[in-house]
């Protein structure tokens, strides 16, 4: 199963135009475009996200930091790449926009520890770096913007293992965590075991899953199943929406009702607060982008203007160096919490969520 990635911000398509930002072509090379914003004398800012499996890197994180960007400073050019879960390329992307005048690195590396290489490059040539998201390890980035990572799996875990104390179900899960070259995943990993190894369930059966891919995920949960058996299991804590589609993908295909097997999820994607909602997935967390996105571009800008950044409110060590930080709590979304998390805070419409069959779901939530 793949996610379909579909944006909000009709004001940034994925074909490249004249007035857009270009997107990372698919094939080799750097895969680096200049933006066509107004003014040719303002700094450049580059933006260099992991991966586009999961959907918000391209629905929300790269609209609107370069949204942000463009209103704190007209006159910056950005320049935007995406790995497409390839290290190798995002080195390349890295040097092409260090060899293009970047002035600031904005940086969600694939792999925290090979994107040490990146850091070390820029600091040589005096380039300021931001830690987008995920922490980059070993190295002396500048800045970092994240949510409260160890808190995720957490979050995701103790909703799990409430669900199934309430409807008295005892017996092993399946966990499904994420890209084991992501540090964020290591600590959702964590954070999650912290919780479910006291909680009296046993884990039947666990994945890390490459590239974060549903599909995977998908292939993974259909071992499990085999392994396990189809009433071998209670629930699966599955680290994102996309992996959880796909367990949910399988348990579907194998004739299991989705909605007897509690899953949980991360990233608010749509499909993800659809399935909540109908309740074939449990739950799912929701990372408040906007903040995050708007810290990054404020910092940045100030980066590239040669000013200090201000607003820190922790220090992160990276194995290396402690991090000026800024934090961004998340929150756990059940259905009946939909409407007062992504829907007040305007992160999906009700017209994007309540279509066809997940209309009558809206209805029972007061979604309108």
């Amino acid at each position: 199963m793949r996610v379909n990635v579909r944006s909000r911000w009709r004001a940034v398509p994925f074909v490249a135009g004249a007035a857009a930002l270009a997107i990372v072509a698919t094939g080799c090379g750097s895969d680096n475009k200049k933006s066509s914003s107004s003014g040719g004398g303002g700094k450049t800012i580059a933006l260099l996200l992991p991966e586009n499996t999961t959907a918000r890197y391209e629905s929300s994180d790269h609209p609107l930091f370069e949204k942000n960007v463009k209103a704190l400073c007209p006159d910056c050019k950005l320049l935007y790449s995406n790995a497409t879960q390839d290290a190798a390329k995002q080195q390349q992307q890295a040097e092409a926009a260090l060899a293009q005048g970047a002035n600031v690195l904005v940086l969600d590396p694939v792999d925290g520890a090979a994107a040490a290489a990146i850091v070390n490059q820029a600091n040589a040539k005096k380039v300021p770096v931001i830690s987008y998201d995920r922490l980059l390890l070993n190295s002396k980035p500048d800045y970092y913007v994240e949510f409260n990572s160890p808190s995720v799996g957490k979050l995701q875990a103790q909703a799990l293992v409430d669900k199934l104390k309430a409807d008295k179900k005892s017996g092993s899960i399946v966990m499904i965590n994420g890209d084991p070259a992501d540090n964020n995943a290591k600590l959702f990993k964590a954070g999650a075991h912290s919780v479910i190894d006291k909680s009296g369930l046993k884990v039947g059966k666990e994945y890390d899953t490459p590239g974060w891919t549903a599909a995977k995920a998908q292939t993974e949960m259909d071992q499990a199943i085999a392994s396990l058996g189809k009433n071998g299991f209670v629930g699966v804590y599955a680290a994102n929406d996309g992996t959880g589609g796909g367990a949910i993908a399988a348990m579907k295909g194998a004739g299991i009702d989705p909605s007897t097997r509690p899953t949980t999820g991360q990233d608010a994607e749509l499909a993800g607060i659809q399935r909540v909602l109908t309740g074939e997935q449990y739950m799912t967390i929701y990372k408040p982008i906007i903040p995050l996105s708007k810290k990054a571009a404020e910092w940045a800008v100030a980066l590239a203007q040669g000013k200090t950044p201000t607003g820190e409110n922790t220090k992160e060590n990276n194995g290396k160096v402690d991090i000026p930080t800024f934090k961004i709590p998340v929150q756990a979304v059940t259905a009946d919490k939909v409407k007062s998390t992504v829907v007040a805070d305007k992160y999906w419409k009700a017209s994007e969520i309540c279509t066809g069959k997940y209309a009558a779901a809206c209805t029972k939530y007061g979604i309108q």
